[in-house]
Parts: structure tokens; sequence; C-alpha cells
């Protein structure tokens, strides 16, 4: 299979400087934010330490490189649990375009996210927002509306319940919060922008707890696969973490296509085990990651190459 790759210019003079026989591969990844930084985390472990060159290669969002992987016009690309198993199942964000030929590489850091409302607002259960302004639409980011309709559904609500707000992504949906024209948010427990929420909203801001009664939590867990509840106690790096918190809790992952050689994906999953120290000082974001845990989620299929070195190493159990 013939793979292709853009390389940008820093990657050309890297590749100049790299020895003459490193192969390169490529990764998918977005412009910015959490996605574009563990990308760049990994193509600098893998380079630096696996004897491959792998290359960035820059997307309009997750559900553009998927398919170009899937295709094999690009060998790897990395997403949160939920856009991976819509993918390979074909459903949600990949109704009906079943995407057949990815495989998990590595599973890494658990990301931690909720519903977040004012302190003033009256808003105490996911129940309360019934008449409220609720985000909707995410056309930029789509997956917050699966989300959104999630914590609807863990207050027995719907979108005919509530007032629906259109909204492109999440930094959109946080500066409207910010300005008073929603009432709710989605938001990662510990990050930048709830400190930054919490001093500019008039009172500071909460995290509401979702409900684990069984009928609330399959209906919620409907619209975001793959996923679980977590608690979360009071903290100093917790803002709007009040009290006993349950929050939803998600799996990031690097994944590949199936028909890249187990060469090359045991080289890559090899560098990113043996390298954890170094991953982990590239950014915050890394903080739950553990080469021991990279395994975890073996209800899905890994990529024969990386099973060889969880095999090695011990940690795989399946």
């Amino acid at each position: 299979m013939k793979f292709a790759h853009i390389l940008t210019i820093a990657g050309i003079t890297t590749l100049v400087a790299a020895p003459a026989w490193a192969q390169t591969v490529g990764i998918g990844t977005t412009k910015g934010g959490a996605t574009a930084q563990v990308s760049n985390a990994i193509s600098k472990v893998v380079s630096t330490h696996s004897g491959l060159q792998m290359r960035t290669q820059v997307m309009g969002g997750t559900q553009k490189y998927i398919p170009v992987v899937n295709s094999g016009e690009l060998e790897f690309g990395l997403s949160n649990i939920m856009q991976y198993f819509m993918a390979v199942d074909g459903s949600g964000l990949s109704e009906g375009r079943k995407q057949d030929n990815l495989r998990l590489a590595a599973t890494m850091m658990t990301f931690r996210t909720g519903a977040l409302v004012a302190k003033n607002s009256g808003i105490n259960t996911l129940a309360d927002l019934k008449g409220k302004r609720v985000p909707s639409g995410f056309k930029g980011a789509p997956l917050f509306e699966f989300f959104m309709t999630a914590f609807l559904a863990n207050g027995g609500l719907t979108w005919d319940d509530v007032k629906k707000v259109p909204q492109i992504g999440l930094r959109q949906h946080w500066n409207a919060f910010k300005e008073g024209k929603i009432d709710i948010v989605i938001g990662a427990v510990g990050s930048g922008a709830i400190k930054d929420m919490n001093a500019k909203v008039k009172g500071g801001v909460k995290y509401i707890s979702l409900s684990r009664e069984p009928a609330m939590a399959k209906a919620t867990l409907a619209h975001i696969p793959k996923t679980g509840f977590r608690e979360v106690k009071p903290a100093k790096p917790f803002v709007g973490i009040l009290s006993p918190t349950n929050i939803i809790a998600f799996d990031y992952n690097l994944w590949v296509n199936k028909d890249v050689s187990d060469e090359i994906v045991y080289k890559v999953v090899k560098a990113m085990y043996e390298n954890e120290a170094e991953l982990k000082a590239s950014s915050p974001l890394w903080r739950s990651h553990s080469s021991k845990t990279m395994a975890r989620d073996q209800d899905l299929e890994y990529h024969p190459g990386a099973v060889k070195l969880y095999k090695e190493v011990g940690i795989w159990k399946r």
C-alpha cells in the first residue's frame, strides 16, 4: 500500500538533518488544542528514539483525518476513544461510514470532563436545565453536541425541553457563557479555561454532578460510547469542584491503518513505552498517562505490531 505524506518546511528541514536511512511515517492531527500538543510530543519521541521519522499532518479536525488513515494515505491518527469507536462502529459521528481498516496502537492519558454552570444560577442538577439556554450545533466540533445531549439525558431531558443556542466550537461556547448568553458549558477538570471562567463569571462557576442512577447512567452513556463516570473530590487545582462530583472520563488513543507493517507499529509504541518521562515532560496533558496502561482498552482490536511489544513487556492480558 502506498502512503502519501505532506511535509511541512520544518519537517523537510528536520528530514534533511536526519539519517538518510530513516523511514518517514505520518500522523494526522489538528491545528491546535490538546490533539496538536499530544501528536507533537509523540512525533518528537518517535523521531528521536525509534529510527523512524514521524511527521504531523495537520487537518481541519479529527473527522477529516479518520478516513485518510482508514484509506491508507496516512499511517497514524489520534483521538478520544469515542470518535475512534464511532469510526470503527460506523455510528455517531461516522454514521453509515464504517472505517474498518483502523486498529488501536496505544491508549494514553485519561481526560475528565463535565458540565459547568454559574454558582449563582440556581441550577443544581441537570434536570434544572429545563427551559434554560443550552449550547447546540457545534458545527466546528460536533462531538460536543453528543456530550451536551448526554448531559441533558442525565437530567431526564431532551432538546425539546431547553432553549437551543447554536454554537460553533468549544472556545466560542466558553465565551458565550462568560458573556451570559448560555447557562451551561462543557469543560475539562483542572484546565486553564475553567480557571478563566471562574474569574470572569460573576460569583464563579461550579460543576454539576451527574446522576449515576442506573436508568440515567444508561441514557447518558448511550450518547458518548466507551466513556464512564468518575468521582472527583475537591482539590486546589480543580476549580469548580465544590463537593464530590461525578463527571465523565474517557481515554485518548493512538491508532493506525491495519496494513502498516508490524515492524513500524512496534517501533512507534516501543519508543513511547520506553520514554514515558519524556512524553510527560512535554505537557501537563500527559499527567495521567502511564506506559503500563498503554494496552488497557483490550475490548477493541489492537494492531499486531503493538500487541507484540505489549506481550514482551508483560502488559497484554487478553
